[in-house]
């Protein structure tokens, strides 16, 4: 009996969510499912497309990055998740995608202000994009940097990436986080949707400004808050 089945139950289900979400096509994506108490995580095997994705091809991978019981590589994203499993306490998936309008945001580096109510719903502040990574951290190890760039871009800025589930790293793309793999995907749809009407407000008023603190404020408590009365309880 294979002693990681639901870990990669888990992992293949956030997956094919992927392009049902029209959140990537063809191989443009990946989903991680950590599991801290045996310090292991489940992910997508590299170059493999969605179709052609099971429970058995998803990749076990160690907290020292080493594959521990697949024929198949792990996504060359692995060590992204790796560090960020290491760096963020209390995330249990991580979400990789090439979605049109993020990696729009990503490519022209910049944050996304809190134009609406819809963002403010989901974070009370501006989802952070990465400085661009440097020459040397790129021939040290890119993968590797690239999940210290965005640990390092979220204590620069005091981010807490519980509130904040979320970045455009500089160029590249998108990441997203939660407290499943599940929850994972859903921010990341959360955030390409984010980014489109963002874009699409900027192109219809170039100089349109972010929402007053205090709606900010109300949308983010009314679901968030100590007093939060959105949903049923």
């Amino acid at each position: 009996m294979d002693p990681y089945k639901s870990l990669k139950e888990e992992a293949y289900e956030a997956n094919i969510e992927i392009p049902r979400r029209n959140l990537a096509i063809y191989t443009w994506g990946n989903v991680s499912a950590f599991d801290p108490d045996r310090a292991v995580f489940a992910i997508k095997p590299s170059g493999v497309s969605y179709e052609n994705l099971s429970v058995e091809t998803m990749v076990i991978v160690d907290m020292a990055g080493a594959p521990v019981d697949s024929k198949l590589k792990p996504s060359s994203d692995t060590e992204t998740h790796r560090v960020l499993y290491r760096d963020f306490p209390g995330i249990r998936g991580i979400t990789h995608t090439h979605s049109v309008y993020a990696v729009a945001w990503a490519q022209a580096r910049r944050p996304v202000p809190v134009y609406g109510t819809t963002h403010a719903d989901h974070g009370a502040e501006e989802i952070p994009c990465t400085p661009i990574m440097s020459e040397e951290a790129v021939q040290r190890n890119y993968e590797l940097e690239t999940g210290n760039l965005i640990v390092e871009t979220f204590r620069s800025q005091k981010k807490d990436p519980a509130a904040m589930p979320m970045v455009l790293v500089a160029g590249h793309g998108p990441f997203a986080w939660g407290s499943t793999p599940a929850q994972s995907v859903y921010h990341a749809a959360v955030l390409e949707e984010v980014c489109k009407m963002a874009h699409l407000t900027l192109a219809l008023k170039p100089d349109a400004e972010p929402l007053p603190p205090h709606i900010i404020r109300k949308h983010w408590e009314r679901k968030h808050g100590k007093n939060a009365y959105y949903g049923q309880r």
